[in-house]
């Protein structure tokens, strides 16, 4: 059986009093591409950046468990992070533009995790990055290296973005809607790129999506995040194509098929935080709703080869086996 590289358990993320992230639980295998999907306001960013460190206390209350490779991420030390980051845990972030510093070159960008993390001699670096440039389709990379961000357009900061992340041949890359700042006619590329460049490494992922198409091209497995939680997670051919959740089933009405013109909107809109549900937080758009979903958090249970979180299944599924 495939070993397990990252493994979250009941993480809770507070600000203040309000619960960010809920007792969220999830697996991501060695060599294996997981997808975060779910409306804005569902917590897949925050939870891509606890997992990464960029969420810590005092901004955050953090509790539960996180373990990568056997090591407690919750409570790590910034210092510890740090260390890890680049190293053992790349991050692509949404916007390239936002994100490269304007003040350095693209060389001096992507040298500074290679002389950091593998101790590598300046000119070894200058190498390197010329081969990580041509790695990600840059042309002409030599040249690029003097270039400042704002002299590349958004597809080819993108692409300096995937090349800094995986400089370093990191085991889990993480991708926060890498595409979405992106012009259509370049996303696709885009994605093939990372996926490509984590393929050849052996690496895992994982991708915040929104596009559920495109999480089920290109991602393995995938989580339905709702208000915070988790929903259903399981392979992506069974989560996105035999949905069993109410909330899975609703996304996708929400994508207008090729043979079809119709597009059916989720009713309602996420809850805020402090008012949340005191029950299965997504009871208030539910069209299968009974008191006890009002009561009580339904817990995630294995069903049909994935876990969900619903009270009604067998009400709603009374084929589906446990």
């Amino acid at each position: 059986m495939t070993e397990a590289l990252l493994r979250i358990n009941g993480l809770t993320l507070r600000r203040g009093s309000a619960a960010v992230l809920d007792e969220v639980s999830l697996t991501l295998l060695k060599g294996r591409t997981l997808g975060l999907v779910g409306e804005s306001g569902a917590g897949k960013s925050t939870l891509a950046m606890a997992i990464i460190g960029l969420l810590m206390a005092p901004e955050v209350q953090l509790s539960g468990s996180m373990l990568y490779q056997g090591q407690q991420l919750v409570g790590l030390s910034d210092k510890r992070f740090s260390q890890l980051r680049g190293k053992k845990i790349g991050l692509i972030f949404q916007d390239a533009t936002t994100s490269l510093d304007p003040c350095f070159t693209i060389g001096e960008q992507i040298i500074e995790p290679l002389r950091r993390h593998l101790g590598l001699k300046r000119d070894q670096a200058l190498e390197r990055a010329v081969e990580l440039l041509d790695s990600v389709g840059i042309p002409d990379a030599r040249s690029r290296l003097s270039a400042y961000p704002h002299q590349l357009s958004g597809g080819m900061q993108q692409r300096v973005m995937i090349s800094i992340a995986l400089a370093c041949s990191p085991e889990l890359l993480i991708a926060d809607e890498p595409t979405s700042a992106l012009d259509v006619t370049v996303q696709a590329q885009i994605m093939d790129l990372i996926l490509q460049r984590v393929r050849a490494t052996g690496a895992s992922a994982v991708i915040v999506l929104h596009d559920l198409a495109l999480t089920s091209q290109v991602c393995d497995d995938v989580a339905v995040m709702y208000a915070g939680q988790i929903v259903e997670t399981g392979p992506a051919h069974l989560v996105l194509d035999q949905a069993l959740h109410p909330y899975t089933t609703g996304l996708r009405s929400c994508v207008v098929e090729f043979d079809s013109s119709e597009l059916v909107p989720l009713p309602g809109t996420v809850p805020s935080l402090n008012e949340m549900p005191s029950g299965c937080r997504f009871s208030s758009r539910c069209a299968y709703v009974q008191p006890k979903c009002l009561d009580a958090r339904p817990p995630l249970e294995w069903v049909d080869g994935r876990w969900v979180a619903c009270w009604q299944l067998a009400a709603i599924h009374p084929k589906a086996t446990v």
